[in-house]
């Protein structure tokens, strides 16, 4: 991905070299079981991955950032300005104003407008501060332990993602599936969870189609990239390889197949409406 000499947001919060930040309530074993089987799912509802804590008196050490720490942050700060240049220009198309989130870089723990999260959340938007939050440990560990491709790309396709759920803010539909889950059961909200996570899957995809043709900065391989990430975090791939077997009802983002379809959809066509 030729990424370098583009322009770069003002919208990020480096909080990696930094420690501290208060300890999480009770609770965390629930969040345990849960992290283990839909941690690295990208994008994950924070009422189900956080722990609401009360951070009391933080106590921050900074360390500085190495030279590689550096590029990777330009590096999001990059992908997240092109996301800002697409949604708002798709959003005044259709007559409307995009307001663009925060991304938050972090290590290991941090505190948010939803509650304390550890690095076992994987990345996730909250709603209620309107920030993206990312350990970029999380990408090690898709690749390690999941067997995921890697690369810059993929990086940038679950940004790509949570910015999607941005805009499901933004436009209302998170707060409508969210209420249409309170009225029904366990396996409907699973139902509506994954309707969410695909689209937010499929304005990834579109993200990357408009991305694309401003600034022809895809290269061989790239497309793959975001393809093996979103195969790696599917619901049947996660659950088949931590505990065995596969439980339908209880998805909540979508198979591997579902969330690279969703991508490709986007990808291919660019229409968001």
């Amino acid at each position: 991905m030729k990424w370098f000499g583009h322009r770069e947001s003002g919208n990020m919060e480096d909080r990696r070299g930094m420690s501290g930040g208060g300890k999480a309530v009770a609770g965390g074993g629930i969040l345990a079981v849960i992290a283990v089987i839909y941690s690295l799912l990208t994008g994950a509802d924070p009422s189900q991955l956080l722990q609401q804590a009360n951070p009391g008196t933080q106590q921050e050490q900074t360390r500085a950032l190495t030279a590689q720490e550096e590029e990777v942050g330009q590096f999001m700060r990059v992908v997240l300005a092109d996301t800002e240049d697409v949604w708002s220009a798709l959003f005044q198309e259709q007559g409307m104003s995009y307001e663009p989130p925060t991304l938050v870089l972090f290590t290991e723990g941090v505190s948010t407008g939803c509650g304390y999260a550890t690095s076992a959340a994987g990345p996730f938007y909250c709603p209620e501060d309107e920030k993206v939050y990312m350990d970029m440990a999380f990408f090690t560990e898709l690749q390690s332990r999941f067997g995921a491709k890697g690369g810059d790309f993929a990086i940038a396709y679950v940004l790509a993602h949570e910015i999607g759920h941005h805009v499901q803010h933004l436009l209302g539909t998170s707060d409508k599936v969210h209420d249409l889950q309170q009225q029904t059961d366990e396996s409907g909200a699973n139902r509506l969870s994954v309707e969410l996570e695909l689209q937010a899957d499929f304005y990834a995809g579109v993200w990357a189609h408009h991305s694309q043709r401003r600034n022809q900065w895809l290269e061989a391989g790239d497309v793959e990239e975001a393809l093996s990430a979103a195969n790696a975090v599917g619901d049947d791939a996660l659950q088949k390889r931590l505990q065995g077997h596969v439980v339908p009802d209880s998805f909540t983002h979508g198979t591997s197949a579902q969330r690279m379809a969703a991508f490709k959809k986007g990808f291919a066509g660019g229409d968001w409406q």
